[in-house]
């Protein structure tokens, strides 16, 4: 695949992932009569659903990462150059705001916005952490064992970390920035990009590390 194929497949990707969250969010919302766990479930639910099909189609493209958090893993086990890494996490943040962007203006919002939902507590931070660790495991675990189920086990682990984690799972740099862009449902302050994108990146960098001591090929497999 051409340079240029890999990095549309990046950004057009993460803009879907990005109307998934943040249109399901506002539609969960508006229909949900102010009960959040059935919110929580029409979002969970779809970010996961719609996670198996961009891996899906796009991995066989760009490899489907979708996640700056995912590109700096692959980089730092040499799978792919700095330089290849550099223009994937720029792809992947463009397209989290132009699918923002779009999901607002799908529901007639005005498409400029900041999030007032402010996530400043280290339970979070930690969480945060936990979440991007377990999908980088998810993800290299299932690249060990049965890659042709990548894009299932990562839908379904985003789905069900989306319930189990504190910060409702973002697990992705651009996705968290996208997602200070709009004021709704899936919302998160500016203020806490910082403190959330340390807590993923670091999360990520464990589980690589983890993952590259447990999956190791043995010289007599």
């Amino acid at each position: 695949m051409t340079l240029a194929r890999r990095l549309s497949a990046e950004a057009v990707g993460t803009a879907f992932l990005l109307v998934a969250i943040v249109g399901s969010g506002v539609m969960a919302e508006r229909l949900s009569e102010g009960n959040y766990a059935v919110a929580l479930l029409a979002n969970s639910t779809t970010t996961g659903a719609m996670l198996i099909v961009l891996v899906g189609i796009f991995g066989p493209v760009s490899g489907g990462h979708l996640n700056p958090a995912v590109t700096a893993v692959f980089a730092m086990r040499g799978e792919i150059t700095l330089r290849l890494a550099g223009a994937y996490i720029l792809s992947q943040v463009v397209g989290a705001l132009i699918g923002t962007w779009f999901a607002h203006l799908m529901f007639g919002l005005p498409v400029f916005q900041l999030s007032a939902k402010s996530q400043v507590t280290p339970a979070l931070w930690f969480s945060e952490a936990m979440a991007t660790f377990g999908l980088i495991l998810t993800i290299l675990g299932t690249l060990r064992w049965k890659k042709e189920l990548i894009p299932f086990t990562v839908g379904l682990y985003i789905a069900s970390a989306i319930w189990f984690t504190s910060s409702d799972s973002f697990a992705n740099p651009a996705a968290t920035i996208g997602r200070s862009l709009t004021n709704t449902f899936t919302g998160l302050n500016p203020a806490s990009i910082p403190a959330f994108l340390i807590a993923q990146l670091a999360g990520a960098a464990l589980a690589a590390i983890f993952c590259g001591w447990l999956l190791a090929i043995d010289e007599n497999e």
